[in-house]
């Protein structure tokens, strides 16, 4: 893209004032950038009002700062790419949405927007190790099937729903809600960096946003939109996951739901969604047959254990977290003889340890 178009581009998105909903306005009315740029203001204040075109008649102050920066941003390697509305490369599936970005900016490859499968898995930052678990297997075994994950780079869930999308072989999307230039959490840099290599990272953000409060609830309408479906794993009742379930529901997607113990605070959005009609699965092969894709070349899943192979404990405890007096009581064992069998099952995986003292097994394979 020529300077001059790329500076029209972001004048139009960094004139303060100017919201993305005028900017579409403009757009439509005028065409490119430099077309609306082209006019007199008479002209944009009948498409966007008086305020709006008063603003746009001054350039930006920080506009040729961005801009430099960004041509920087560009030329620093090939994986590197502005997606503006009308790119061949802009995913069409946004196009359809009531407020598509204006533009994309694309770490990593940009063809990996146009993947014909693509599924969100999102959910909680604070999930359980059996959440976690859960959102890594469903990624992995969809990974395997060829099907693209997206979610948001955060912690917990959608940490590691790209992690087990890239074990499973396939490429993943991260959607987030700061520039590209840096990365939030700081902690999923080196997750970052092979999300890039084999994938994508995504933001309509101005290379340095900071990672603000407003945009991450705004970058989940991106998330629902680059998908078929969304798979929320763990969600509490309020949180963001919810608004991307809701997000692709209104789209005419597909909305599905992890069950979970009633005990856990985690657990309690999936369930209002289930009531609320999403659909409610247990293994990433509901979500292949219901989307009507085709299954993993290889399944890697482990057979479950017979019941009479299981660690006496583990039956005791279930699968709902448990009190250390509760599992005592159970299982009649003395309290030194208990905590060494819990050691053994913590260190092996099969036992975590959550919050308030509480116990859950962990489901392997």
């Amino acid at each position: 893209m020529p300077r001059s178009e790329l500076a029209a581009w972001l004048r139009l998105l960094l004139t303060p004032g100017v919201g993305l909903e005028s900017v579409r306005k403009l757009l439509a009315a005028f065409g490119l950038p430099e077309a609306v740029f082209a006019q007199p203001a008479t002209a944009w204040q009948a498409v966007v009002g008086a305020r709006a075109a008063h603003a746009l008649e001054t350039p930006p102050e920080d506009l040729n700062a961005a801009l430099d920066r960004l041509l920087a941003w560009l030329e620093g390697g090939t994986d590197r790419h502005v997606l503006t509305l009308g790119d061949p490369l802009y995913p069409p599936e946004l196009l359809q949405m009531a407020d598509p970005p204006v533009m994309l900016y694309v770490l990593g490859d940009a063809q990996v927007l146009r993947h014909p499968r693509r599924l969100a898995i999102v959910g909680s930052r604070n999930p359980t190790p059996q959440g976690e678990t859960n959102a890594r297997q469903f990624a992995q075994a969809l990974g395997q099937a060829d099907v693209c994950v997206v979610s948001g780079l955060a912690l917990g869930v959608d940490g590691a729903a790209h992690d087990g999308a890239l074990l499973g072989g396939a490429p993943t999307i991260a959607v987030v809600g700061t520039g590209l230039d840096r990365v939030y959490p700081k902690r999923h840099l080196e997750l970052a960096h092979r999300i890039a290599a084999q994938g994508a990272i995504v933001s309509e953000y101005p290379l340095g946003t900071p990672p603000l409060r407003e945009n991450f609830p705004q970058r989940n309408r991106i998330i629902a939109g680059l998908s078929q479906g969304t798979l929320v794993v763990e969600a509490a009742v309020q949180s963001g996951s919810l608004i991307t379930a809701r997000l692709a529901a209104e789209q005419g997607r597909e909305v599905f739901a992890i069950p979970g113990s009633i005990h856990a605070p985690q657990s309690r959005g999936c369930h209002a969604l289930i009531r609320q009609g999403a659909k409610l699965v247990e293994s990433a092969q509901d979500i292949l047959e219901d989307l009507r894709l085709s299954e993993p070349a290889t399944r890697h899943e482990s057979p479950a254990p017979a019941a009479d192979q299981e660690d006496g404990l583990l039956q005791a405890m279930g699968h709902d977290p448990v009190s250390l007096d509760a599992l005592q009581a159970r299982t009649g064992l003395d309290t030194a003889h208990l905590q060494a069998r819990l050691l053994e099952l913590e260190l092996s995986g099969e036992v975590a340890r959550l919050p308030g003292g509480l116990l859950q097994r962990q489901a392997q394979g």
